[in-house]
C-alpha cells in the first residue's frame, strides 16, 4: 500500500469555494434572464439556493472591478506629452511632476505691508517640482531646456524656504486623483502666482534686495535681471 503525504500546507494561499451563481434563460421569443445564488458548505456542495440580491450583486461587482477601474487615471497627458515636462511619475499616491517654464510676464500679488504694488511683472525661467500636496520652485539662468547638470538658483520670491519648498499659507490645495498632467501643472502655477506673497522665510536669496527688486519690476516692461540670481549649489539631478 502506498503512503500519501498531505502537502496542501505548502501550496501558499488556498481559495475555497464560497458561493456560486447559476444563470437561467427562458426559451422562446423573450429571453428573460434569472440569476440564482448558492452558498457552499464545507465540502463545496451548493446549498441555500435563492435569487441573487442587490447586496450580493454589489459585492460581486466590486470583486470584478479591475485595477485600472479602481485607480482613476492620474497625470495622464491629454495628448502628446507637453515638451516642458522633464520627469513624470504617475503613481496615484506618490506621483510627481518636474517641469520648467520660460521667462514670462505674470500677475503678482503682494500684501500691503511689503510696500510693493500688485501688478504685472516679468519673472525668470523657473523649475517646478510638485506632488499632490507640496511644491518646490527654483530659478534658471536661461530659457534653454534644463538637463541633469543644469545648476539651479534660488527663486526670487517671498514665501519660499531655502530648500525651494513653497509655504502656501492658507491656500487650500485640491489636486484631484483624476487630474491630467496638464491640469496638475496649471493648478500648481495658479496656486503659486495667485496667492499673496507676504514674507521672506530666509535672507539673501538674491544679489539685490528682494523688495526693491520687485518694486522696480512690477507694472513695467523691464525684463527680469537674471544677474541678480544666486546659485544654490544644486543641480536638476538632485531632485530626481
Amino acid at each position: 500500500m502506498n503512503n500519501t503525504t498531505d502537502i496542501t500546507d505548502h501550496f501558499g494561499t488556498l481559495y475555497h469555494p464560497k458561493s456560486a451563481l447559476v444563470f437561467y434563460e427562458a426559451k422562446g421569443t423573450e429571453t428573460d434572464m434569472y440569476v440564482e445564488h448558492f452558498d457552499m458548505d464545507s465540502n463545496g456542495t451548493p446549498i441555500n439556493a435563492h435569487p441573487l440580491t442587490v447586496k450580493e450583486a454589489n459585492v460581486l461587482a466590486k470583486a470584478l472591478q479591475t485595477d485600472e477601474e479602481k485607480n482613476p487615471a492620474f497625470l495622464k497627458p491629454k495628448g502628446i506629452l507637453p515638451t516642458n515636462i522633464l520627469h513624470l511619475n504617475p503613481n496615484v499616491e506618490k506621483g510627481t511632476v518636474l517641469w520648467y517654464t520660460k521667462a514670462q510676464k505674470r500677475q503678482l500679488y503682494f500684501v500691503d505691508s511689503l510696500g510693493i504694488p500688485s501688478g504685472m511683472a516679468q519673472v525668470p525661467p523657473m523649475l517646478w517640482f510638485a506632488n499632490k500636496n507640496s511644491l518646490s520652485v527654483f530659478a534658471l539662468a536661461n530659457d534653454r531646456r534644463p538637463t541633469e547638470k543644469t545648476p539651479l538658483h534660488y527663486v526670487p520670491f517671498f514665501n519660499i524656504y531655502e530648500k525651494g519648498n513653497v509655504c502656501m499659507g492658507t491656500v487650500s490645495i485640491d489636486i484631484k486623483n483624476s487630474a491630467s498632467v496638464e491640469e496638475f501643472m496649471q493648478a500648481w502655477e495658479h496656486y503659486f502666482f495667485n496667492s499673496y506673497f507676504s514674507h521672506s522665510l530666509c535672507e539673501n536669496l538674491t544679489k539685490k534686495n528682494i523688495v526693491n527688486l520687485w518694486k522696480d519690476l512690477v507694472n513695467t516692461d523691464k525684463p527680469f535681471p537674471k544677474e541678480v540670481l544666486k546659485k544654490n549649489n544644486k543641480t536638476l539631478k538632485n531632485l530626481l
